[in-house]
């Protein structure tokens, strides 16, 4: 149980980690919430290497944390609803166990960018931004494929160890 708690816990500041450097990357579009999501190679590699609850578990606590620590209420309200749909939409692809790692990644940066566009025309009571969406579903395209990327080949070298 020890061990597990300190896993996880590494797990954790791992994905803060990822979360504060890509906060220090100048990497803007002109449009808000483009990011390219290097935590959620933490998240990805705990889906398949550790198990859902725990990674679930971890995400929502580094979505909370790094939006109290490098951001602002509204942050933590996109990241929150953009993380869980994101993680729902890769745990039901996972599960059904005929997609790739790569294309349940992609699958969650799309996801992400729907669940943030809608909590921002929930926040701002207007749904001109679904204008935007081509160009969030796009960015979520490419950014997850990167991601899965990454995450497939870490959990190739970490094989034995996850």
């Amino acid at each position: 149980m020890k061990r597990k708690t300190a896993f996880l816990g590494m797990f954790l500041a791992l994905a803060l980690i990822c979360s504060y450097v890509e906060s220090l990357i100048p990497f803007y579009f002109g449009i808000p919430g483009v990011k390219l999501g290097l935590a959620n190679i933490v998240t990805v590699l705990m889906l398949y290497g550790i198990g859902a609850k725990e990674a679930f578990c971890v995400s929502v606590a580094r979505i909370l944390l790094a939006g109290f620590l490098f951001g602002n209420p509204f942050s933590i309200l996109y990241s929150l609803s953009g993380g869980i749909l994101s993680f729902f939409a890769m745990l039901c692809l996972k599960s059904i166990g005929t997609f790739h790692l790569v294309s349940v990644s992609v699958a969650g940066g799309i996801f992400h960018n729907i669940g943030q566009l809608a909590a921002a025309a929930i926040a701002v009571e207007t749904y001109n931004l679904v204008y935007y969406s081509p160009i969030l579903l796009f960015a979520g395209f490419l950014t997850g494929f990167l991601i899965g990327i990454l995450a497939q080949e870490l959990l190739r070298r970490l094989n034995g160890y996850l």
